[in-house]
């Protein structure tokens, strides 16, 4: 159960206490999980690109827990069906009528794990979810529960058998993180802890998910200045118009931009959007959507380097932000 004494504690304070306690099984990857909280926060997604065995799962089960929320992986293969993912209708001979089984993609927290491995046509049941947080199956529509979290993993090296995922689907992605190898201190801090159990048994519900409901709603109501929402549009239009770029960021990504900045306002207890939060979600919420120009490839210019590029060189509005 979650603590009681959670609930009346300011949401800044139970932000960091689901930080804490995400903390006990992924040591030294703060940032990942303070981010990982802004797409929660955001309703948003995640697109985890990384090397197996850095702890995506852990981590991903790990903030389940915090919320007390059913979670589902799924390991996506080839042969992996979109009914596989969405559920399929049974016909059952006692009532007489067709019955929904619903299927991994129907719980609050999924993994899809590996899903460049699946089919194009199984990666496509995907973008119903995570557009309108629902599925459609033999003409019926389900909604999905709330929140609804998708963290899809992919492996940035081994390139083989795999269908690499549309832009379309990338731009339904609200961040793309990497965990990265720990430092030795902390690989050693992690051994330790796994040495006679799993951390994850150490880990403690701090509010139920209905609660993380409230606080996404709240986090959309942060204040965002015209100035902010200007220094937005510039960024994106940049993107547009850049040489070394042959695609530019979409309006939803401005809208993922400013909705994570909300939400990272929220988490640092703030009521209000500064250009901080703008500049340091920038690159992760941006940079998956771009695709660099032939000439940037041949230079060996990827899209986050030309994305800083951007950064640096566009003005940061100077008046205030707050509300008045």
């Amino acid at each position: 159960m979650a603590s009681s004494s959670s609930l009346t504690d300011p949401p800044q304070v139970i932000l960091e206490k689901i930080v804490y306690q995400a903390e006990k099984a992924i040591v030294g990857k703060r940032d990942v999980i303070e981010k990982l909280l802004v797409a929660l926060l955001a309703g948003g997604h995640v697109l985890l690109e990384d090397v197996p065995g850095v702890g995506k799962t852990m981590l991903v089960r790990a903030i389940a827990r915090t919320l007390e929320c059913d979670f589902k992986r799924i390991q996506c293969t080839p042969d992996l069906l979109p009914s596989d993912l969405t559920g399929i209708s049974i016909y059952n001979q006692r009532t007489g009528e067709f019955e929904f089984r619903p299927g991994p993609l129907l719980a609050p927290i999924v993994l899809a794990d590996e899903l460049n491995r699946t089919s194009p046509r199984t990666q496509a049941a995907l973008l119903e979810a995570m557009e309108e947080k629902r599925v459609t199956v033999d003409g019926h529509t389900y909604p999905l529960p709330e929140p609804f979290f998708l963290l899809a993993t992919q492996n940035p090296i081994d390139f083989e058998g795999t269908y690499p995922l549309p832009e379309a689907q990338l731009d339904r992605f609200l961040l793309k993180l990497r965990i990265g190898y720990p430092e030795p201190q902390d690989e050693v801090e992690m051994l330790s802890r796994m040495e006679e159990s799993s951390p994850l048994t150490q880990i403690r519900a701090v509010l139920l998910r209905e609660e993380f409901t409230r606080l996404q709603q709240e986090a959309r109501t942060v204040h965002v200045d015209d100035t902010i929402r200007q220094y937005v549009v510039q960024l994106v239009t940049a993107t547009r118009q850049h040489p070394e770029l042959s695609l530019g960021a979409s309006p939803r990504a401005s809208l993922a931009l400013m909705r994570a900045a909300q939400a990272e306002a929220y988490r640092c207890g703030r009521r209000y959007v500064i250009p901080d939060d703008i500049k340091g979600l920038c690159l992760p919420v941006l940079a998956h959507r771009l695709i660099p120009s032939s000439s940037a490839c041949l230079n060996g210019r990827e899209a986050e380097a030309v994305l800083a590029s951007i950064l640096a060189a566009t003005p940061v509005p100077v008046r205030r932000h707050a509300a008045v």
